[in-house]
């Protein structure tokens, strides 16, 4: 991403200061993602390496596996075991981590998360945009791509992924009242973030709904499956595919018509500003509405409780996808 490329430098001059402070203390920051080894957490990963060395924080993530939220669970008590100071967590779901993050705060930890703006057991959650209208605004690429009308098939990559469903849910709601030709046929597809599972999902909807136009991707995978399946039965030109995903991992697909755009927030920036966040609550400085955490699409925050909007979605397809290289 061009404006990501100058992001660790314009957040490392703009706490300096606040760096030398906080190498005193080394304060240890465990961020736990949903799953270790895939693209947009191994992006992610690159803005929490960029936090530590920007401060002298010990800054470091982990992940599980498998997405699977008990896996997360026993990740995130073995944190609070080592002593952490801090946890930035991207939850599986967030219900099933609300028992082990509220033994985290009673230990004394300061716990962040995002991607969960239900979360009880958090001093604040941040999320990159409202997700009902990011699912808004895929639905009406979507639609504007099938022609408003047609049958169209829905992703997620857990049924309890809260950020997943919000999107859906934004979507389908979109569509209902501005696009009434558009019908969604089947269920909510779980794919547990996981390529071949949306792949072998994908076929199963083109076999149950021959007519089928339209598909929508939740999981940073599951665009790129759902393309694997389009490639090979050469529907490329009969159907339109939307959904959250990267550019190292869709672009193959955009570059042939499987996959028509993807949107996303850049998980390094996300990765960085948990950390940030952290640090802030642990020094005490007050969270606003409409404050600047001097990161881009963070610019002018949203405070709602003790969740934080930002505004930083961008929208991508094969024209433009070279300006954003990750």
């Amino acid at each position: 991403m061009k404006q990501s490329v100058s992001l660790l430098a314009m957040a490392a001059a703009a706490s300096v200061a606040a760096g030398s402070a906080v190498a005193q203390d080394a304060p240890s920051i465990a961020t736990v993602v949903k799953i270790a080894g895939i693209q947009w957490f191994n992006r992610m990963e690159e803005g929490v390496n960029q936090y530590a060395a920007d401060t002298g924080a010990n800054a470091f993530q982990v992940g599980p596996a498998q997405a699977d939220p008990q896996q997360q669970a026993a990740l995130i008590e073995d944190m609070i075991a080592q002593g952490v100071d801090a946890l930035a967590v991207v939850p599986m779901s967030p219900e099933a981590l609300e028992p082990v993050l509220g033994r985290a705060m009673e230990a004394g930890i300061t716990v962040i998360t995002h991607e969960a703006a239900a979360q009880q057991n958090t001093m604040y959650d941040i999320e990159a945009f409202v997700n009902e209208d990011f699912g808004a605004n895929l639905m009406e690429q979507l639609a504007t791509c099938m022609g408003g009308e047609g049958e169209y098939a829905v992703f997620v990559g857990s049924l309890t992924s809260q950020t997943h469903n919000q999107w859906v849910d934004g979507a389908i709601a979109y569509q209902e009242a501005n696009y009434p030709n558009m019908t969604m046929v089947g269920d909510k597809n779980e794919t547990f973030d996981d390529a071949q599972n949306a792949y072998e999902r994908a076929q199963e909807v083109l076999r149950a709904f021959p007519n089928v136009k339209g598909m929508q991707g939740s999981a940073s995978t599951d665009v790129a499956g759902i393309g694997l399946a389009i490639e090979e039965r050469g529907m490329e030109d009969a159907t339109c595919v939307f959904g959250t995903s990267l550019p190292s991992i869709a672009g193959q697909y955009m570059e042939t018509g499987a996959v028509d755009g993807i949107g996303f927030w850049d998980p390094s920036v996300a990765g960085y500003a948990m950390n940030k966040l952290a640090q802030m609550v642990m020094d005490g400085e007050e969270i606003t509405d409409g404050m600047d955490l001097g990161l881009p699409g963070y610019e002018n925050v949203t405070l709602d409780g003790k969740v934080i909007y930002g505004q930083a979605w961008v929208n991508v397809t094969a024209d433009n996808m070279a300006d954003y290289p990750f």
